[in-house]
Protein backbone atom coordinates (compact mmCIF):
# COMPACT_ATOMS: atom_id res chain seq x y z
CA UNK A 1 0.00 0.00 0.00
CA UNK A 2 1.30 3.43 -0.84
CA UNK A 3 1.94 6.06 2.13
CA UNK A 4 -0.35 8.27 0.30
CA UNK A 5 -3.45 5.79 1.30
CA UNK A 6 -2.25 5.78 4.94
CA UNK A 7 -2.70 9.67 5.10
CA UNK A 8 -6.11 11.00 6.93
CA UNK A 9 -8.43 11.90 4.26
CA UNK A 10 -8.04 15.61 5.62
CA UNK A 11 -4.49 15.35 5.24
CA UNK A 12 -4.56 13.21 1.29
CA UNK A 13 -7.00 15.93 0.24
CA UNK A 14 -4.04 18.99 0.88
CA UNK A 15 -1.19 16.76 0.10
CA UNK A 16 -2.84 16.44 -3.39
CA UNK A 17 -3.97 19.86 -3.95
CA UNK A 18 -0.22 20.79 -3.11
CA UNK A 19 1.10 18.62 -5.29
CA UNK A 20 -1.56 19.33 -8.21
CA UNK A 21 -0.59 22.71 -7.75
CA UNK A 22 3.20 22.62 -8.03
CA UNK A 23 2.87 20.23 -11.06
CA UNK A 24 0.82 23.20 -12.57
CA UNK A 25 3.31 25.80 -11.63
CA UNK A 26 6.12 23.89 -12.52
CA UNK A 27 4.65 23.73 -16.18
CA UNK A 28 4.65 19.89 -15.81
CA UNK A 29 0.91 20.53 -16.86
CA UNK A 30 1.47 22.72 -19.31
CA UNK A 31 -1.03 25.73 -19.95
CA UNK A 32 -3.77 24.72 -22.36
CA UNK A 33 -3.75 21.06 -21.55
CA UNK A 34 -6.12 18.49 -20.79
CA UNK A 35 -6.12 16.77 -17.42
CA UNK A 36 -7.14 13.50 -17.33
CA UNK A 37 -8.63 12.54 -13.92
CA UNK A 38 -7.72 8.67 -13.98
CA UNK A 39 -4.18 9.77 -15.30
CA UNK A 40 -3.63 11.84 -11.80
CA UNK A 41 -5.52 8.99 -9.64
CA UNK A 42 -2.84 6.50 -10.98
CA UNK A 43 -0.03 9.57 -10.50
CA UNK A 44 -1.07 10.41 -7.13
CA UNK A 45 -2.47 7.22 -5.79
CA UNK A 46 -5.53 8.24 -4.33
CA UNK A 47 -8.88 8.01 -5.43
CA UNK A 48 -11.25 9.95 -8.22
CA UNK A 49 -13.32 11.95 -5.64
CA UNK A 50 -9.90 13.19 -3.94
CA UNK A 51 -8.75 14.59 -7.43
CA UNK A 52 -11.99 15.48 -8.27
CA UNK A 53 -12.15 17.69 -4.54
CA UNK A 54 -8.19 18.73 -5.48
CA UNK A 55 -9.21 19.97 -8.93
CA UNK A 56 -12.48 22.06 -7.79
CA UNK A 57 -9.90 23.72 -5.29
CA UNK A 58 -7.52 24.95 -8.13
CA UNK A 59 -10.62 25.88 -10.19
CA UNK A 60 -11.17 27.78 -7.24
CA UNK A 61 -8.00 29.47 -7.68
CA UNK A 62 -8.58 30.21 -11.03
CA UNK A 63 -5.24 27.73 -12.41
CA UNK A 64 -8.50 25.07 -14.14
CA UNK A 65 -11.26 25.04 -15.61
CA UNK A 66 -14.00 22.68 -16.95
CA UNK A 67 -14.32 22.99 -20.78
CA UNK A 68 -17.55 21.64 -22.13
CA UNK A 69 -16.84 18.85 -24.26
CA UNK A 70 -13.00 19.33 -23.62
CA UNK A 71 -12.61 18.37 -19.78
CA UNK A 72 -10.43 20.12 -17.45
CA UNK A 73 -8.11 22.64 -19.22
CA UNK A 74 -5.18 23.98 -17.32
CA UNK A 75 -5.39 28.44 -17.37
CA UNK A 76 -2.41 30.34 -18.38
CA UNK A 77 -1.23 32.18 -15.31
CA UNK A 78 -1.95 35.36 -16.28
CA UNK A 79 -5.87 33.78 -15.08
CA UNK A 80 -4.72 32.67 -11.82
CA UNK A 81 -5.73 34.31 -8.65
CA UNK A 82 -2.06 35.03 -8.02
CA UNK A 83 -2.83 36.64 -4.57
CA UNK A 84 -3.78 33.18 -3.04
CA UNK A 85 -0.82 32.60 -0.54
CA UNK A 86 -0.68 28.86 -2.02
CA UNK A 87 -0.35 30.02 -5.59
CA UNK A 88 2.43 32.57 -4.64
CA UNK A 89 4.19 29.35 -2.50
CA UNK A 90 4.20 27.39 -5.69
CA UNK A 91 5.19 29.73 -7.61
CA UNK A 92 8.24 30.02 -5.43
CA UNK A 93 8.79 26.76 -5.28
CA UNK A 94 9.06 26.54 -9.17
CA UNK A 95 11.73 27.42 -11.85
CA UNK A 96 10.21 31.37 -11.70
CA UNK A 97 10.80 31.78 -8.48
CA UNK A 98 13.19 34.59 -9.23
CA UNK A 99 10.32 35.86 -11.07
CA UNK A 100 8.09 35.87 -8.53
CA UNK A 101 9.75 37.37 -5.94
CA UNK A 102 10.58 40.09 -8.10
CA UNK A 103 7.00 41.04 -8.74
CA UNK A 104 6.01 40.64 -4.75
CA UNK A 105 8.86 42.45 -4.18
CA UNK A 106 7.75 45.46 -6.61
CA UNK A 107 4.63 45.23 -5.26
CA UNK A 108 5.63 45.83 -1.92
CA UNK A 109 7.38 49.04 -2.77
CA UNK A 110 4.43 50.47 -4.28
CA UNK A 111 2.46 49.75 -1.29
CA UNK A 112 4.23 49.32 2.14
CA UNK A 113 5.59 52.81 2.69
CA UNK A 114 2.16 54.12 1.66
CA UNK A 115 0.77 51.90 4.55
CA UNK A 116 3.42 52.92 6.89
CA UNK A 117 2.50 56.70 6.23
CA UNK A 118 -0.58 56.00 7.02
CA UNK A 119 -0.48 54.17 10.05
CA UNK A 120 1.57 57.19 11.38
CA UNK A 121 -1.82 58.98 11.66
CA UNK A 122 -4.30 56.35 12.11
CA UNK A 123 -2.04 53.43 14.53
CA UNK A 124 -3.63 53.02 18.08
CA UNK A 125 -0.90 53.95 20.25
CA UNK A 126 -0.32 50.28 21.64
CA UNK A 127 0.20 48.84 17.82
CA UNK A 128 2.60 52.13 17.66
CA UNK A 129 4.52 50.73 21.43
CA UNK A 130 4.31 47.08 19.83
CA UNK A 131 5.98 48.36 16.68
CA UNK A 132 8.76 49.60 18.83
CA UNK A 133 9.17 46.63 20.59
CA UNK A 134 9.15 44.94 17.72
CA UNK A 135 11.81 46.88 16.13
CA UNK A 136 14.22 46.26 19.22
CA UNK A 137 13.99 42.36 18.97
CA UNK A 138 14.52 42.43 15.47
CA UNK A 139 17.86 43.99 16.37
CA UNK A 140 18.73 41.55 18.70
CA UNK A 141 17.21 38.41 16.45
CA UNK A 142 19.68 39.82 13.61
CA UNK A 143 22.75 40.00 15.42
CA UNK A 144 22.55 37.17 16.90
CA UNK A 145 21.71 35.40 13.56
CA UNK A 146 18.98 33.46 14.27
CA UNK A 147 17.50 33.71 11.35
CA UNK A 148 14.05 31.74 12.19
CA UNK A 149 13.18 33.83 15.23
CA UNK A 150 13.98 37.23 12.70
CA UNK A 151 11.95 35.93 9.81
CA UNK A 152 9.13 35.71 12.75
CA UNK A 153 9.31 39.25 14.29
CA UNK A 154 9.94 40.69 10.60
CA UNK A 155 6.55 38.89 9.69
CA UNK A 156 4.73 40.17 12.56
CA UNK A 157 6.76 43.76 12.27
CA UNK A 158 5.17 44.46 8.57
CA UNK A 159 2.11 42.62 9.06
CA UNK A 160 1.46 44.78 11.70
CA UNK A 161 2.74 48.02 10.14
CA UNK A 162 -0.37 47.10 6.97
CA UNK A 163 -2.91 46.61 9.79
CA UNK A 164 -2.05 49.59 11.76
CA UNK A 165 -2.37 51.73 8.45
CA UNK A 166 -6.44 51.40 8.70
CA UNK A 167 -6.80 50.19 5.17
CA UNK A 168 -8.34 46.98 4.61
CA UNK A 169 -7.27 46.24 1.62
CA UNK A 170 -3.75 47.33 2.77
CA UNK A 171 -4.33 44.55 5.31
CA UNK A 172 -5.46 42.10 3.45
CA UNK A 173 -1.91 42.07 1.91
CA UNK A 174 -0.33 40.47 5.01
CA UNK A 175 -0.32 36.88 4.05
CA UNK A 176 0.96 37.95 0.75
CA UNK A 177 4.27 39.92 2.61
CA UNK A 178 4.77 36.84 5.11
CA UNK A 179 5.35 34.39 1.91
CA UNK A 180 7.70 36.74 0.13
CA UNK A 181 9.45 36.85 3.77
CA UNK A 182 9.46 33.24 4.32
CA UNK A 183 10.72 32.37 0.64
CA UNK A 184 14.02 34.50 1.04
CA UNK A 185 14.63 33.15 4.05
CA UNK A 186 13.64 29.51 2.94
CA UNK A 187 15.65 29.64 -0.20
CA UNK A 188 18.84 31.42 1.17
CA UNK A 189 18.19 34.95 -0.09
CA UNK A 190 18.49 36.68 3.14
CA UNK A 191 21.72 37.29 4.60
CA UNK A 192 22.15 35.19 8.51
CA UNK A 193 23.54 38.56 9.62
CA UNK A 194 21.28 41.49 8.46
CA UNK A 195 22.78 44.75 7.95
CA UNK A 196 22.87 47.05 10.64
CA UNK A 197 21.35 49.84 8.60
CA UNK A 198 18.19 47.60 7.57
CA UNK A 199 17.81 47.08 11.52
CA UNK A 200 18.57 50.55 12.03
CA UNK A 201 15.47 51.06 9.12
CA UNK A 202 12.81 49.02 10.79
CA UNK A 203 13.74 51.40 14.00
CA UNK A 204 12.75 54.30 11.69
CA UNK A 205 9.78 53.16 10.69
CA UNK A 206 8.58 52.14 14.15
CA UNK A 207 9.81 55.64 15.64
CA UNK A 208 8.46 57.74 13.16
CA UNK A 209 5.15 55.88 13.33
CA UNK A 210 5.28 56.17 16.79
CA UNK A 211 6.09 60.30 16.58
CA UNK A 212 2.61 60.39 14.21
CA UNK A 213 5.56 61.91 11.47
CA UNK A 214 4.05 60.57 8.36
CA UNK A 215 6.64 62.01 5.87
CA UNK A 216 9.11 60.24 7.74
CA UNK A 217 7.68 56.90 8.17
CA UNK A 218 7.00 56.48 4.27
CA UNK A 219 10.80 57.48 3.63
CA UNK A 220 11.97 54.59 6.27
CA UNK A 221 9.51 52.10 4.55
CA UNK A 222 10.59 52.97 1.12
CA UNK A 223 14.25 52.57 1.97
CA UNK A 224 13.43 48.87 3.70
CA UNK A 225 11.81 47.99 -0.11
CA UNK A 226 14.90 49.82 -1.72
CA UNK A 227 17.35 47.79 0.08
CA UNK A 228 15.27 44.62 -0.61
CA UNK A 229 15.14 45.12 -4.25
CA UNK A 230 18.77 45.93 -4.28
CA UNK A 231 19.61 43.07 -2.08
CA UNK A 232 18.02 40.78 -5.07
CA UNK A 233 19.13 42.77 -8.06
CA UNK A 234 21.92 40.27 -8.58
CA UNK A 235 19.73 36.74 -8.79
CA UNK A 236 17.66 38.95 -11.41
CA UNK A 237 20.11 40.29 -13.60
CA UNK A 238 21.56 36.93 -13.73
CA UNK A 239 18.00 35.54 -14.85
CA UNK A 240 17.76 38.46 -16.97
CA UNK A 241 21.37 37.67 -18.58
CA UNK A 242 20.28 33.33 -18.69
CA UNK A 243 16.61 34.27 -20.63
CA UNK A 244 18.99 36.74 -23.49
CA UNK A 245 16.74 39.66 -22.17
CA UNK A 246 17.83 42.91 -20.83
CA UNK A 247 18.36 43.44 -17.34
CA UNK A 248 15.71 46.31 -16.04
CA UNK A 249 16.89 48.98 -14.18
CA UNK A 250 16.21 48.93 -10.22
CA UNK A 251 13.94 51.91 -8.58
CA UNK A 252 16.09 54.31 -5.99
CA UNK A 253 15.04 55.89 -3.22
CA UNK A 254 15.41 59.77 -3.28
CA UNK A 255 18.69 60.67 -1.99
CA UNK A 256 17.57 62.37 1.49
CA UNK A 257 15.83 58.58 2.37
CA UNK A 258 18.64 56.48 2.01
CA UNK A 259 20.77 59.27 3.93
Amino acid sequence: MSQTHLLPASDLHATTVDRLGLAVCRGEMASGSVVRIDELEERFGVSRSVVREALRVLASMGMVASRRRVGVQVRPATEWNLYDPQVIRWRLASHGRVAQLRSLSELRTAVEPQAAALAALRAPLASASELMGLSGKLWEAGRSGDTELFLRLDIQFHRLVLSSSGNEMFGMLDSLVAEVLTGRTHYGLMPQHPHEEALQMHVDVASAIQRANSSDAHAAMLAIMTRAMNEMSTLWNEEAHKNGVPESPLPHAAPEVLA
